[in-house]
């Protein structure tokens, strides 16, 4: 059997390991020295990148991402880069500081809004301009944003997470140093390890898989399952390296192979309830897994990747095969991460919720198609 055409996009140029970081520096004063910054707030590290690119004589222009990017925050971040007539944008920190660095990017050569191209909220048009040169230094393992090409930006008055996307906002340089993240909060660890490993599955899953993804995710989904449950456990290095490959890999697949009801559902519930991305995807990957096999098994379809998915996660959180994904949210709980409870609500119009979300980008990729009886079930399952 022939294979699939398919096409295959990513970051111009990824270092990965510990020590990795170290090369920062250097890379970003190749590709110009007028430096917007974007950090979050912790890091005494950052502030040693901002010495070490100064004292070499380097304009630097720090900005703060205080949570996920908004409208206002990117045009902010815009404007500085505008005034201090930027060369080259750096992004170090988590997904929502590598998004606003991307959008900034996207954005800064030429003279339009935001607005101007966001999917859903704004008119969605093409960016004029090529963007400028950008690295992306992920300080947690989560999102992949340092290999997507589209920015998550929030629109309060909206409700809604929408994005700003270009095959052109993919950056030139990602730099995934595992020692970024070690130590970091147990619950941030846990949150960020779920999306991570649902970035993986998902695109396996997807009806727009392909063979190159296929084998990224089929390397990265056991390992994924094995490192979060150490994680889950306490600190430990080899984890943490194992987290920041599968959360690489996830990047890698989602750009090229989409996602699924997971993150359609944790688009909206985000933008409307403002609960962690993290969190939400977490408590909704055993739901969705559920519902999709249950849908695709009536239709008579192969559920052979659902039976392959099932074997590394039992493999990895000790439990069967067979029960894994209806097994999964007692083991969150027994893992102390949160359900939903204090941001869906008895008043949450969930039936709303789950018809908005049918439409988002991510349903597309969807291995089936879930009627809104059974997404609002999916949301009930996670508080």
């Amino acid at each position: 059997m022939s294979l699939p055409d398919f096409s295959f996009l990513t970051a111009g140029r990824i270092l990965f390991g510990r020590g990795q970081a170290a090369h920062l520096c250097a890379e970003t004063l190749r590709m110009g020295r007028k430096v917007l910054l974007v950090r979050g707030r912790s890091g005494p590290w950052v502030d040693q990148v901002i010495k070490e690119l100064t004292a070499e004589g380097a304009k630097v222009e720090a900005v703060l991402c205080t949570g996920e990017p908004t409208v206002a925050m990117v045009r902010a971040a815009v404007n500085a880069g505008r005034t201090m007539g930027g060369e080259v944008v750096v992004a170090i920190g988590g997904g929502s500081v590598i998004d606003l660095g991307k959008a900034t990017a996207a954005l800064l050569p030429g003279d339009t809004d935001v607005m101007d191209h966001l999917e859903g909220v704004g008119q969605a048009q093409p960016l004029k301009s090529k963007p400028l040169p950008f690295i992306a230094v992920p300080s947690t393992s989560g999102t992949g944003a340092e290999v997507t090409k589209n920015a998550v930006i929030a629109v309060p008055e909206a409700r809604r997470k929408v994005s700003l996307r270009d095959d052109r906002m993919l950056p030139d340089l990602a730099i995934v140093d595992p020692a970024l993240t070690d130590h970091a909060p147990r619950a941030q660890t846990l949150a960020s390890g779920l999306d991570a490993l649902t970035q993986v599955i998902e695109p396996y899953l997807s009806c727009r898989a392909n063979p190159l993804t296929d084998a990224l995710c089929r390397a990265a989904i056991p390992k994924g399952a094995r490192a979060l449950a150490r994680l889950a456990k306490g600190e430990d290095a080899g984890a943490r390296d194992d987290m920041a490959f599968v959360s690489l890999v996830g990047g890698l697949a989602l750009a090229n192979a989409g996602l699924g009801a997971v993150h359609g559902l944790a688009g909206v519930l985000g933008g409307r309830t403002g609960a962690p991305h993290g969190l939400i995807c977490g408590r909704l990957l055993g739901p969705v897994l559920v519902a999709n096999a249950a849908a695709l098994d009536r239709d008579g379809a192969d559920l052979t990747r659902f039976h392959e998915v099932a074997a590394w996660l039992g493999g990895g959180f000790g439990i069967a095969p067979d029960a894994v994904a209806h097994q999964l949210p007692a083991l969150l709980d027994e893992w102390q991460v949160p359900r939903l409870t204090q941001w869906l609500t008895p008043e949450t119009d969930l039936l709303a919720i789950a018809e908005e979300a049918a439409g988002a980008s991510s349903m597309k990729a969807n291995p089936c198609v879930l009627s809104s009886d059974a997404l609002v079930e999916i949301m009930t399952q996670a508080i």
